[in-house]
C-alpha cells in the first residue's frame, strides 16, 4: 500500500459483520462519549476567565502532544514509523482542520447562546452524516437510519430544554455559528471513515493533530508564548486534549471505517447524553422529568440505528452453526 491509497475501494460498513460492526459502532459510541466532556470543560473554562480561542488553542496543542507522547511510547517498544505520503499527509491534516474548526465555531457559540440553544443546533450533525453518506455512495441511507436520526434530534430537543427557549430572538450570525460547527462535525466523522493511512493509530493521530494545531493558530496565534499556561489554563487543556482530540480521534479512526457514514454520525449522538450527565454530576445542573425523556430518546435512537447490525450478526452465527452441523 502507498502513501496515495487513501480512499476506501469500498464503501465504509461494507463487508463488515453484525458482530464487528456493532463493536466499530460501540468504539463511534464512546467517542461521542468522550466529547460529552467538552461543554462543562469550556464552562469552567470560561468561568476561570479564559477565551474561546484559548480553549481551542489549548485543545488542539495538548491533543498533539499526547499524541507524540504515545507515538514516541510506541517508538520505542519497536514500532516502527511508516512513511506517508504528502497527499496522504494533507488529507489527515485536513481531518484535523475540521475538528479544530468545530471547536472553534461551538466554543464561539456556546459562549454567547444558551447552551440548549447551541447544543440543540450541534446536534444536527446526526442527519447531516446522512446526508453525506447519499452524496458519496449515490445510494439513500437506509429507512431505519432516517428514522433514528429523527429520534434522536426530537430527543435533543427534550434533553437539551430548548423546548422552554426556542431560538427565536438570537443573533443569526451567532446561529450560523453553532449550524457550522454541525457541518464540520459531521464531515470529520464521516470522513474518518473514508481517510485510511498505512501507519499506526498514533502516528495517524499526531499528523490529524498537526492539521488540528494549524487551524488553532488562526485564532489564538500566540498561544505558546503567551504565558497562558502560567495563568491557570493546564488543568483545562489536560481535559480538552484528552477527551477532546485524543480519544476520539483514535476512535472514530478504529470504529468509522467499518460503519456507513450516516450510521457513524448517528452513534457519535452519545455526546449529549453523556454531557448533560458530567454537567449535572459537576457543575450541579439540573435535570427534569422531560430532560431524562429526552435522553432516554436519544438513547432509543442509538439503538435503532443498531437493529440491522444485530440481525445480521444473528443470522451471521446461524449460517456458521447450520455449516457446523452439515
Amino acid at each position: 500500500m502507498t502513501g496515495t491509497d487513501t480512499i476506501k475501494q469500498q464503501a465504509p460498513g461494507a463487508g463488515a459483520t453484525g458482530t464487528g460492526q456493532a463493536k466499530a459502532a460501540l468504539q463511534v459510541f464512546a467517542g461521542g462519549t468522550c466529547y460529552g466532556a467538552m461543554a462543562t470543560t469550556y464552562k469552567l473554562a470560561y468561568a476561570a476567565g479564559f477565551t474561546s480561542a484559548q480553549v481551542v488553542a489549548s485543545q488542539a496543542w495538548f491533543g498533539c502532544l499526547f499524541f507524540v507522547l504515545a507515538a514516541l511510547a510506541g517508538r520505542a517498544l519497536g514500532h516502527h514509523w511508516q512513511r506517508v505520503g504528502w497527499k496522504l499527509t494533507l488529507k489527515l491534516m485536513g481531518l484535523g482542520a475540521l475538528t479544530c474548526l468545530t471547536s472553534i465555531l461551538y466554543c464561539y457559540a456556546i459562549s454567547v447562546l444558551p447552551a440548549p440553544v447551541a447544543l440543540t443546533l450541534l446536534f444536527q450533525f446526526t442527519w447531516l452524516g446522512l446526508v453525506w453518506q447519499t452524496v458519496m455512495t449515490r445510494q439513500p441511507p437506509r429507512p431505519l437510519q432516517v428514522l433514528s436520526a429523527l429520534v434522536i434530534v426530537f430527543g435533543t430537543v427534550l434533553a437539551s430544554s430548548v423546548y422552554k427557549t426556542g431560538i427565536a430572538g438570537y443573533d443569526p450570525v451567532t446561529l450560523l455559528y453553532a449550524l457550522g460547527a454541525a457541518v464540520s462535525c459531521s464531515l470529520f466523522v464521516t470522513l474518518s471513515g473514508r481517510v485510511k493511512a498505512p501507519c499506526s493509530s498514533e502516528q495517524r493521530g499526531v499528523i490529524v493533530c498537526m492539521g488540528s494545531v494549524v487551524m488553532s493558530l488562526t485564532v489564538c496565534p500566540d498561544y505558546v508564548v503567551s504565558g497562558v499556561l502560567a495563568q491557570g489554563i493546564l488543568p483545562f487543556a489536560v481535559i480538552a486534549g484528552f477527551f477532546g482530540l485524543l480519544c476520539p480521534v483514535l476512535l472514530f479512526g478504529v470504529g468509522s471505517p467499518h460503519l456507513p457514514a450516516g450510521l457513524s454520525t448517528v452513534m457519535a449522538a452519545a455526546e449529549l447524553p453523556a454531557g448533560l450527565l458530567i454537567a449535572m454530576i459537576v457543575l450541579g445542573e439540573p435535570l427534569g422529568a422531560v430532560e431524562w425523556l429526552g435522553v432516554a430518546i436519544i438513547l432509543t435512537g442509538v439503538c435503532l440505528a443498531q437493529v440491522p447490525s444485530l440481525l445480521g450478526g444473528r443470522e451471521a452465527r446461524r449460517a456458521a452453526a447450520g455449516q457446523a452441523v452439515s
